[in-house]
């Protein structure tokens, strides 16, 4: 399996105030497939995600990607971890507001060794026209494009995508679903979580999370059979 999760457990507080987020989260993921992770406000789904990106740390278990423990290891060793493995797209878009789009997109090609090629990025996301102007320039769906650009200029093996349309009109969800597809089926291992049913509905596997614990884990038995499937 290429990302493991092994009995994952988060709390938030102490004594009376303490809150158990994850319940011991069991799951694993093969190498250049996409996952939904669904479940409403509050169900933990983000702090997995912020887990086993790296940025939260778990009180007990584990996360494994291609062989490697990160619960144990050191800032240095986490900021290699996040380099070599991950890219993420957040629902906000966290680009930086005084930067460029192609200023944006090279802060994900400067923690790879062998980013992508920009100006290729630029092209494929439709984001040639726009490359110098700011975010604040752009309309939100734009600005998920650039967000998507930059995790995809490092070249990351797996993409974690918090939200990823949750400020977007339709027909920009729409579209960001469809590059979030096209990354999966050129080999990327996608974590997406939402709680939209409606994006759940088009994914060939969905996790359900309520209350820190994993609900259901189902596959669409008709992956493939119409065109909006991720």
């Amino acid at each position: 399996m290429f990302l493991e999760i092994e009995q994952l457990r988060k709390s938030y507080g102490t004594g009376e105030n303490k809150v158990e987020v994850l319940k011991g989260i069991q799951l694993g993921v093969e190498k250049g497939k996409i996952c939904v992770l669904l479940g409403p406000s509050g169900s933990g789904k983000s702090t997995l995600l912020n887990i086993v990106g790296g940025i939260d740390t778990a009180d007990s278990g584990s996360v494994t990607v291609a062989g490697e423990v990160m619960q144990g290891m050191n800032d240095r060793q986490l900021t290699e971890y996040r380099r070599k493995h991950l890219g993420y797209v957040f629902q906000a878009y966290n680009l930086i507001g005084n930067l460029t789009v192609r200023e944006n997109i090279e802060v994900g090609a400067y923690l790879s060794s062998q980013p992508l090629d920009i100006d290729e990025l630029l092209d494929v996301l439709g984001l040639t026209e726009h490359q110098n102007k700011i975010p604040s320039q752009l309309s939100g769906g734009q600005q998920q494009r650039v967000a998507i650009a930059r995790a995809l200029a490092s070249e990351a093996p797996i993409i974690l995508a918090d939200e990823p349309t949750g400020n977007l009109d339709s027909a920009s969800s729409r579209e960001i679903l469809g590059i979030l597809k096209q990354m999966h089926q050129s080999g990327k291992t996608v974590i997406l979580i939402t709680h939209d049913n409606g994006i759940a509905d088009q994914a060939r596997r969905v996790v359900r999370i309520m209350d820190g614990k994993i609900e259901s884990d189902t596959i669409n038995q008709d992956f493939g059979k119409g065109e909006e499937v991720l």
